[in-house]
């Protein structure tokens, strides 16, 4: 009898690390992925910065240029 309740116990133990185990390597996954989403939003932020200034002196420079020459049609 002391054996079944002694087993009750540690399986019961081992139930309760277990799922403090799962419950830390839950919270820790969570954490990774919340990081890994806001490295994603840095860098669309900064990619769309960079490309945002790149049209503009795009337009600028286009702005800038002379216009070309008209073309000639062949008759």
């Amino acid at each position: 009898m002391m054996s079944d309740e002694t087993d009750a116990k540690t399986r019961s133990e081992e139930r309760a690390e277990r799922a403090e185990r799962m419950a830390k390597e839950g919270a820790q996954a969570m954490a990774e992925h919340l990081a890994s989403v806001k490295a994603v939003d840095d860098r669309t932020v900064k990619l769309r910065a960079l490309r945002l200034a790149k049209e503009a002196a795009d337009a600028e420079a286009k702005a800038a240029a002379p216009p070309p020459p008209p073309k000639r049609k062949r008759s």
